[in-house]
């Protein structure tokens, strides 16, 4: 039979002090001495005691723990997301519980409300598949913000996302200058950042005089789908000197479809992604992208949803940053 936990009595005795005084002592209070809190972390540390932290939410009326819903955890670019969250969420004393919707918003919806029956002080939605009718639901019980999707008008839910529309043309206008006409483009499937990114390539394709030359190819946020619409786009019968991929993990598959023809990037085809994620520099894959600044709206997001728990009426805010380019090795001048 396991022996019983220590108690918070039990460390008050050894401390030689009052229960109270550990409970504060436990919670950072500087009501406490110095003295009295060496004592209290001294006999904490010899008994092998652990605050129970239901206890003290029950007691405190607070979590200190915000919730993290992330869309998957297949794509690295949430993993960068994630560090900025967590650095500003330990500056101010919190938590975080993690959890993921697996790109679908049933799944979404029901870890939302699990973490809410945590008791979590704020939710943190990274790249969410969630309609805007329960983000309506969810702020209205919860400070919330939105990363990588702009919303506007719902109150209690900030947002911070980058400018897709821009980024996208960006990576057109790169491949023009390349000399590149016939520029395909590999969609990231069926929800609103991939529509902001297709939108931004026809605008540019059109404004550079390739309205004709326009080509989409589904695919999806995932390797799998870059390679589904790389490989259409290199066995449709046309000649695409460039691929724009909908993101940097769709943009690995697209160099695997390349590398299954025989083709050379970026001497037969070039190859530009999208967000910037750390493993795109790797000299095996050198993928040219548009980056968002990734730690920096972690750290962003985490700072709006602190102004909101400190002040729940507030009128909703977003934040725009702005992507850049970063070349490298799988873009090149065209043949």
């Amino acid at each position: 039979m396991a022996p019983n936990r220590p108690t918070i009595k039990d460390v008050a005795a050894l401390a030689g002090v009052s229960k109270s005084l550990v409970s504060l002592a436990m919670r950072g209070s500087d009501r406490v001495s110095s003295e009295s809190r060496t004592a209290i972390i001294e006999a904490a540390a010899q008994l092998g005691y652990r605050p129970n932290a239901a206890a003290r939410s029950l007691a405190d009326r607070r979590s200190h723990t915000l919730g993290v819903v992330v869309l998957d955890l297949l794509n690295p670019i949430y993993a960068e997301i994630i560090d900025g969250v967590q650095g500003e969420v330990r500056q101010h004393g919190y938590h975080t519980m993690l959890v993921t919707g697996n790109d679908n918003p049933v799944i979404e919806q029901g870890e939302v409300e699990k973490l809410l029956e945590f008791q979590v002080e704020g939710l943190v939605l990274i790249g969410h598949r969630m309609p805007a009718g329960s983000l309506d639901a969810i702020a209205g019980d919860c400070p919330a913000v939105v990363i990588s999707r702009a919303e506007r008008g719902i109150a209690g839910l900030d947002s911070i996302s980058n400018d897709d529309v821009s980024g996208a043309r960006m990576a057109v206008d790169h491949l023009v200058s390349l000399g590149h006409q016939s520029i395909a483009h590999v969609t990231g499937g069926n929800n609103e950042v991939a529509r902001l990114r297709k939108l931004g390539y026809e605008q540019s394709m059109t404004d550079h005089g390739l309205a004709d030359q326009i080509a989409c190819y589904e695919g999806a946020f995932t390797d799998e789908g870059g390679y589904r619409g790389a490989a259409a786009a290199l066995d449709s019968g046309r000649r695409h000197t460039a691929l724009f991929v909908s993101n940097d993990i769709a943009a690995v598959g697209a160099l695997a479809a390349v590398a299954d023809r025989a083709l050379n990037v970026p001497a037969d085809v070039s190859i530009v992604g999208y967000d910037g994620m750390a493993l795109a520099s790797l000299r095996s894959l050198s993928i040219t992208t548009i980056a968002q600044p990734l730690a920096r709206i972690g750290t962003e997001a985490a700072s709006l949803l602190f102004l909101r728990i400190g002040d729940p009426a507030r009128p909703p805010a977003h934040i725009g940053v702005e992507p850049r380019l970063i070349v490298r090795n799988s873009s090149g001048p065209t043949r």
